[in-house]
């Protein structure tokens, strides 16, 4: 489970901003965003699956991801994490690569895929849900969108927050420069779970009631699960420089870091 904010061809400063939240069991391997070895990609790395939630290229491509909430999954469906590295090791355009997976998306659990092309100003949501129909694929338009465990800007209550939350700081700063860094800290940490009323009552309540907050933080049997890592990727106008800051956890503590690199765009 994951949450992602983003601003898309709306901004004069920031063709592409994202803020994204990674939801998680504490304990699973997972390696920090730095460049993939052997290709041109940066972001992190589930070490049990192989993939990723998020990442981008140097060629200016962007992919994200997040699962979809559902009562049953597979445990032989192939690893939702290979989607963004799939696009991204690829020269296809976004389009062109949401039509090729339309023979094998029937493989996977549900899942919610973003694959955008800086230079070409063309991004694709691409989800394999409802189950049993053929995957949806729809050009992004320009604006802001929020992307939890459901439909593209499917007003659920994080979603919700989240956007009013991020418009809050963009009213506060207009065209102007955003402190991507501080604004991340600022409105991924939000804890406020939603009303019985507000679930969207697929799973069960306590499990919908737990992951209904931006910021998600749960005891299981399994171990501790939820927010384990908050991210923000901010493309610059003129000239592709760009920066991914990460605030994630290791061995239980809490680190940051940032990476800043420029897109061929």
């Amino acid at each position: 489970m994951c949450i992602s904010l983003f601003l898309w061809q709306a901004h004069p400063l920031y063709p592409f901003l994202l803020f994204n939240n990674r939801d998680e069991y504490h304990n699973r391997p997972t390696k920090a965003v730095s460049w993939w070895e052997g290709c041109d990609v940066l972001g992190g790395k589930d070490e049990i699956g192989g993939g990723t939630w998020m990442a981008c290229s140097k060629e200016g491509k962007v992919a994200f991801l997040t699962n979809v909430l559902e009562l049953h999954s597979s445990p032989q469906a192939k690893s939702r994490g290979d989607l963004p590295l799939l696009f991204l090791k690829s020269s296809k355009r976004p389009r062109e690569f949401a039509e090729s997976l339309k023979g094998g998306a029937d493989k996977y659990n549900g899942f919610n895929l973003i694959v955008a092309d800086i230079e070409s100003k063309c991004m694709v949501y691409i989800s394999n849900r409802p189950k049993g129909q053929q995957i949806s694929i729809q050009e992004v338009s320009p604006g802001l969108h929020v992307l939890s465990n459901a439909k593209l800007d499917t007003p659920w209550h994080k979603t919700q927050r989240l956007e009013v939350s991020f418009k809050e700081q963009l009213a506060k700063y207009g065209k102007g420069e955003i402190p991507v860094k501080e604004t991340m800290k600022k409105i991924l940490k939000d804890k406020v779970k939603a009303e019985e009323s507000g679930l969207p009552h697929i799973c069960s309540l306590d499990w919908e009631l737990n992951l209904s907050s931006i910021f998600v933080e749960i005891e299981t049997p399994l171990g501790l699960y939820g927010t384990r890592s908050s991210a923000a990727l901010v493309v610059r106008s003129g000239g592709g420089e760009a920066s991914f800051f990460e605030e994630y956890l290791d061995d239980g503590i809490w680190k940051e870091h940032v990476t800043d690199f420029s897109m061929m765009v």
